[in-house]
């Protein structure tokens, strides 16, 4: 095997390390992750993920995890709901949506980001992940590598695998191509208790999610685990706008008032979002990789995950191509007609980067949309032409 007497080091512990590192240890591979948060315990930030049968699914399947993630999973959090700026519905499906339709191929089941991580931490052989690891730099040494941490430690491993997200430590190391910016910016809030904190809103979510469009604006909201609800402002701006704007994302008076002005068209129930959200708000500036992007295979650092293909939240395709980048990574690591690791690092990143550049153009095609004077009717269009078929 290629591995053979490897040290792997996987940096990085989101869904895409954690279950790259989960289906390597079922191949009898020496592996670690090195991830920066202090524990276990650390908050997992974001939304829910929704999982799809040919990609999430299929590598929790191969991990031999779907009953866990089947006794784990938000049952209804994928029903959808869009409406206008006034909260008026112009389409629904949780009438008609199977709570359950696993080995449906448009079945896409929604967990929280904790829950999963749960699930594949204790998956691991213990001590897997060493955690408070945050990368600072690697040198070259001998056919591998030497990484340090802020910590003060360091490592040697023959193969390391980058699996650090957006603003990836490693990818410069493999390659120099960089982001765009996608034009987009998402300002994000949660809400915890919603029930009690945003009553209105919490009984129009019903346990799902809502799209809401209008004047080139959206409002996207979902359900998430301990009655919790996440959501993003969506809007058309400048790069800098974070910095720019002059917000203070840590002041619930000034964030309202921003939202008032800007969302002046929209409901007053909308507004339960902003007056109960946790501090600070985060806003989030939508990048992606170039779709074009080609690099020379190295035989000991390969990319996964948000550090290989950044791409738009707009298609759910994120954390799929996270985690199909695993299976096919550890696929590629531990197939027999490879003859040396470069050859399969090589195969595997040809393969990735051709199936995440035809996700990255969806995600930005429906980032234009979504964005478009006419979204509402477009957005309802395209869900109407699908209720069919879930």
């Amino acid at each position: 095997m290629l591995l053979e007497n490897k040290h792997i080091a996987i940096v990085g512990g989101g869904p895409g390390g954690l279950t790259l590192a989960k289906l390597l240890q079922l191949k009898g591979a020496n592996v670690k992750v090195y991830e920066r948060d202090l524990d276990k315990h650390a908050r997992v930030q974001g939304s829910p993920l929704d999982l799809h049968e040919e990609s999430g699914l299929a590598a929790l399947i191969a991990a031999g995890l779907l009953e866990e993630f089947k006794a784990n999973y938000m049952a209804g959090a994928d029903r959808e709901l869009i409406t206008n700026p006034q909260a008026e519905v112009f389409f629904s499906d949780h009438e008609g949506k199977p709570e359950e339709n696993f080995g449906h191929k448009h079945f896409r089941p929604e967990i929280d980001r904790g829950a999963l991580r749960k699930i594949l931490l204790e998956s691991l052989a213990p001590d897997t992940v060493v955690w408070d690891s945050h990368f600072l730099s690697m040198d070259a040494q001998g056919d591998g590598w030497e990484l340090q941490f802020k910590n003060g430690t360091s490592i040697y491993a023959d193969l390391v695998i980058a699996a650090d997200g957006a603003n990836s430590r490693i990818r410069p190391y493999v390659t120099d191509i960089k982001p765009f910016y996608s034009g987009i910016l998402m300002l994000e809030g949660n809400v915890y208790d919603a029930a009690n904190k945003a009553p209105n809103l919490h009984r129009l979510l019903a346990g799902g999610k809502i799209m809401a469009f209008g004047n080139e604006k959206n409002l996207l909201i979902g359900q998430k685990g301990n009655g919790e609800v996440g959501f993003y402002a969506s809007f058309r701006a400048d790069e800098n706008w974070a910095k720019d704007s002059g917000l203070n994302y840590s002041d619930s008076a000034a964030m309202l008032a921003w939202f008032r002005k800007e969302y002046a068209e929209w409901a007053p129930v909308w507004t339960e979002l902003f007056e109960n959200s946790a501090l600070p708000f985060i806003p989030r500036p939508i990048y992606c990789m170039p779709l074009d992007q080609s690099w020379e295979a190295l035989a000991n650092v390969t990319l996964l995950g948000d550090a290989a293909h950044v791409m738009p939240p707009f298609a759910g395709e994120g954390v799929n191509m996270a985690m199909l980048d695993a299976l096919e990574l550890c696929e590629s690591l531990t197939a027999t007609q490879y003859s040396n690791l470069k050859e399969a690092i090589a195969a595997y990143e040809s393969n990735m980067r051709k199936r995440a550049a035809v996700m990255a153009k969806e995600s930005l095609d429906n980032g234009e949309i979504m964005h478009s004077e006419n979204a509402l009717e477009a957005m309802v269009g395209f869900f109407e032409g699908g209720a069919e078929e879930h």
